[in-house]
């Protein structure tokens, strides 16, 4: 086994151990999901969720970026 074998095995073995509890811990009918559904709210909760994940995901697009470009005046500064 090579390098690269090793870490796709030990990656997919340690995303299979993450996922476990998960099944060990799910509930087969959660009430209060079952509430806001019947009332139309989950709709709500599921939009205030989306707008969080969408926030955070072009936070991190936005730093990803401004690291970027310090990065590459940090290799400029270093070439002059």
């Amino acid at each position: 086994m090579n390098l690269k074998m090793k870490k796709m095995y030990k990656t997919t073995l340690m995303l299979l151990l993450a996922m476990l509890p998960i099944s060990l811990f799910a509930q087969p009918e959660v009430e209060m999901a079952d509430t806001l559904r019947s009332d139309g709210k989950i709709y709500v909760v599921v939009a205030i969720m989306l707008v969080i994940f969408l926030g955070l995901i072009g936070y991190l697009f936005l730093m990803d970026r401004k690291v970027t470009r310090l990065e590459k005046k940090m290799t400029e500064k270093d070439i002059k």
